[in-house]
């Protein structure tokens, strides 16, 4: 049986400061081929590569994955600072029309770290350049040493609204995730609904109001491990749904909570 495709947004890299590449990591590609169950297709971050037109017709569904480049703030109205760090334009210019293409018509996709920041710029939201920064925020940035697993420590506590969309998902109003960025959301654009918090009340969990198809999206990043981690295993779980019903011609915004 052929498995419906989920196209998996590269980042864009120079090998050894000459050779230019669009790569994806690993851990994104396994939890799509072995979670969802779906064919995991990198998707070069260049419109002038990969139309829109011709992704949405070849892909079931998309992941927006995380990267070191953030979104330009120009692409929510605030001048750059040293503070944004590096930016990807390609990327900014493929993904926030993707984006807004794919809730139009249903089709499924699931931002995580960047991605859940692309989702919420791409419907008038804003970034802050350091969430550290804000009073009463603690550092959500990635660990400077240590193996991949003290790195993606499962190490902050997200809490979902009472009844909403991750709560009825994951059967629980509290989950334990990794933390590992800089950026977040400041204010949320319309249409964003921010479903889960931090203990210091950044947002982590949202989700597309009224959109017709799968919108979930995370600030932490649950394609790490996720064959084994059970938060991990409920999203993916669930994206690999609903990308299977639109492949079948059915738009399932989510499938339902054990």
């Amino acid at each position: 049986m052929t498995r419906p495709v989920v196209g998996i947004i590269s980042n864009s890299h120079m090998i050894t400061d000459t050779y230019h590449v669009h790569a994806g990591g690993y851990y994104s590609s396994e939890a799509v081929a072995k979670v969802s169950g779906c064919l995991p297709l990198i998707v070069p971050s260049e419109p002038n590569l990969a139309a829109v037109e011709d992704l949405l017709e070849q892909c079931d569904g998309f992941l927006f994955t995380g990267g070191r480049p953030n979104v330009h703030p120009e692409e929510y109205g605030h001048e750059p600072t040293e503070a944004h760090g590096t930016f990807d334009r390609a990327r900014d210019k493929l993904v926030l029309d993707l984006i807004k293409r794919l809730t139009e018509r249903g089709q499924p996709y699931f931002g995580v770290c960047r991605g859940f920041q692309e989702v919420n710029v791409a419907f008038g939201g804003t970034l802050h350049p350091e969430i550290r920064d804000i009073p009463g925020r603690m550092n959500h940035r990635m660990p400077p040493d240590g193996t991949l697993e003290e790195i993606f420590e499962l190490r902050q506590r997200v809490t979902f609204t009472k009844g909403g969309a991750f709560h009825r998902l994951m059967g629980k109003a509290q989950v334990m995730t990794n933390t590992l960025h800089g950026q977040g959301i400041l204010e949320a654009g319309s249409q964003i609904v921010i479903d889960g918090w931090a203990d210091d009340s950044t947002p982590e969990a949202l989700y597309v109001k009224d959109a017709p198809g799968f919108t979930l999206s995370v600030q932490w990043h649950p394609e790490f491990n996720a064959p084994n981690d059970p938060v991990s295993q409920t999203l993916f779980g669930a994206f690999g749904d609903a990308v299977r019903a639109w492949a079948d011609g059915d738009v399932r915004p989510l499938r339902k909570s054990a």
